[in-house]
């Protein structure tokens, strides 16, 4: 199969390159004076192509990799795989306040349109059950949750597994079963953005130990922080925040980094400064079996 690489030095996309099974796609992809994309293959024809692209702030990235996908269709190729660790345009699932659009369903028809196959992990399924539901193509949905509680059973052993709200304990239950760990679940209401209130309980039965919360997007990071701030006050040790897709959005980060955390660790699905748990091979395996 030929891989063709939108996202240079992405360490998911070098695992992947780094197989002999699958061929480096050779492509060039330069901007006109004016702006518009310029794309020439330079690779023959296969029956299979995959394209890596980093879908994290994917205005500015969709454009050039609806073009690529469909070059190569042109040129030959006759069936085209995308393979994006972060997979975006989720949580807008439904119509909060009248005149929204629904863009999780724009966005899966304007990928459906190019490709045959979609390879992610854990997207942000909250009012869907799959994305059959809006996706049209044929997709294969990869979990990080092994690699997680690989970290958690070498790094903090004896935690207790926190989800910060109820969206998150798909994530939290199947890490808590693997890592062997203890488990519960908060209450979020959230009234903005960067607004969220989260009841946590009772949580004297945990006094002393060290909570490690588990969600799949760290964008604004106020859940986590209300969460934490919270625990700490309940006599519980600073906790570890886990995030599999580390989006961190405007000051997120420098936040986190002031607020009662003892870590903060991310998967490699979005490149951040936190990324400490590696997801290439469970992608690379998702290809390969797919």
């Amino acid at each position: 199969m030929d891989l063709f690489n939108l996202s240079s030095a992405h360490p998911i996309a070098e695992r992947l390159l780094s197989d002999p099974d699958l061929q480096p796609g050779e492509f060039e992809l330069r901007h006109f004076p004016d702006g518009e994309s310029y794309i020439c293959v330079t690779s023959k024809p296969s029956a299979e192509a995959a394209i890596f692209c980093d879908l994290s702030a994917p205005n500015g990235k969709l454009l050039p990799l609806l073009l690529l996908a469909d070059t190569l269709r042109d040129l030959g190729w006759r069936r085209i795989t995308l393979l994006t660790p972060y997979l975006p345009y989720m949580r807008q699932d439904i119509r909060f306040k009248q005149g929204e659009g629904i863009t999780s369903r724009y966005f899966a028809k304007i990928l459906s349109a190019s490709f045959d196959h979609l390879i992610t992990i854990d997207p942000h399924l909250h009012r869907y059950h799959s994305l059959d539901e809006i996706y049209s193509l044929s997709s294969q949905v990869l979990s990080a949750s092994a690699a997680i509680a690989q970290w958690i059973r070498e790094e903090v052993p004896g935690g207790v597994i926190v989800g910060p709200d109820s969206e998150s304990d798909q994530w939290v239950s199947s890490v808590a079963r693997m890592a062997g760990c203890e488990q519960l679940v908060f209450n979020k209401t959230r009234a903005g953005d960067k607004d969220v209130s989260i009841d946590a309980g009772d949580l004297s039965q945990f006094q002393g130990r060290t909570p490690i919360m588990v969600d799949d997007i760290i964008s604004t990071g106020r859940t986590m922080i209300e969460a934490a701030e919270q625990m700490v006050a309940m006599g519980l040790n600073p906790p570890v925040c886990i995030g599999v897709h580390a989006l961190f959005a405007d000051d997120a980060w420098q936040a986190m980094l002031e607020a009662p955390l003892s870590r903060v660790v991310t998967c490699n699905t979005v490149q951040h400064p936190t990324n400490g748990i590696d997801v290439g091979d469970i992608m690379l395996k998702g290809l390969l079996n797919r």
